[in-house]
């Protein structure tokens, strides 16, 4: 899937308008103990992730032998579906994938090669957005992780 520059731009600008800045520190059912790897596969192994205030966590997983990158969102306590959303961009290939809409246990899996490429994403869940930029880039990089309620 392409993603739309205009698309991860206006998301980013929702989210940067609404709150501040920190340092790092699919289907719509799943049972509470769901993983990073229950959603994007048993070959992804989680490489980073974020926590969406405390509503649950936003991750990165990678897969060496295909050099993609996944990321999910998961809810600490699934229940009601609310607005949620995970996503992926590699500025340097211009690729992504995104996926938005009410869930009750998590958002994704969202996919793109990634290899030798650092990568934008993050997500939602209900009112509060994190976005991680220029990360995990093959070699240990700063990055900034911007959530919002």
């Amino acid at each position: 899937m392409r993603f739309n520059r205009s698309v991860l731009a206006a998301t980013a600008l929702a989210a940067l308008s609404v709150g501040a800045t920190t340092a790092l520190a699919a289907p719509a059912s799943a049972a509470a103990d769901t993983t990073p790897q229950k959603v994007c596969g048993s070959a992804y192994k989680t490489v980073n992730s974020a926590p969406v205030g405390s509503r649950g966590t936003v991750y990165l997983t990678y897969n060496s032998s295909t050099g993609k990158n996944c990321v999910a969102t998961i809810r600490n306590n699934p229940g009601t579906a609310v607005d949620m959303s995970a996503w992926i961009y590699v500025p340097d290939t211009d690729q992504g994938d995104e996926d938005y809409g009410q869930y009750r246990s998590y958002a994704g899996p969202t996919y793109v090669y990634g290899k030798g490429h650092c990568v934008d994403w993050g997500g939602n869940i209900d009112n509060v957005y994190v976005q991680v930029s220029g990360s995990n880039c093959g070699s240990l990089k700063e990055h900034r992780v911007t959530f919002t309620r």
